[in-house]
């Protein structure tokens, strides 16, 4: 069976990918990066987030989303996209080992598309009046429900 992944569509913000980078390896769980993302893995600010964690973790990376979009048909499994547009609460939904949790860029989320590419979407729900967390925090919450519901932190 596939393990959970996380995938990050174009991100746009070293710093927020490098620390999803690092907890994502320190919770054992791949991460697929749908480029173009808007700056170069070598930047500065991107390494010292990620530290010395960006080799522990596996990272696929998929030129587009269409490339993406085979892989994931190819590997049979379910996107499942968190978006302040979504239509049901993370803790509501039931999480299967191989599902793909799709964080959108910080400045943009995702485009329609993607959006309707999803097979669910997800939302944290927030007091009134607040728009959105950050990705990074947002990522860390939704992976870890999804690690706990199935059973698959490390060990």
């Amino acid at each position: 069976m596939p393990r959970l992944c996380l995938c990050l569509y174009q991100p746009d913000i070293p710093q927020n990918t490098g620390t999803m980078l690092r907890f994502a390896a320190c919770l054992g769980v791949p991460v697929d990066i749908v480029e173009p993302a808007g700056f170069d893995v070598s930047d500065r600010n991107f390494r010292r987030a990620g530290l010395d964690y960006l080799d522990a973790v596996e990272i696929r990376r998929h030129a587009s989303f269409k490339a993406f979009q085979a892989w994931r048909a190819g590997e049979g499994r379910r996107l499942v996209l968190a978006t302040t547009k979504g239509d049901r609460p993370y803790t509501d939904f039931a999480f299967q080992p191989g599902d793909v949790i799709l964080m959108g860029r910080e400045s943009a989320g995702v485009p329609d598309d993607v959006h309707d590419a999803a097979d669910a979407r997800l939302l944290i729900p927030m007091r009134p009046g607040l728009r959105s967390l950050n990705v990074a925090m947002a990522a860390a919450m939704v992976v870890a429900e999804a690690l706990r519901q199935t059973d698959t932190f490390p060990r």
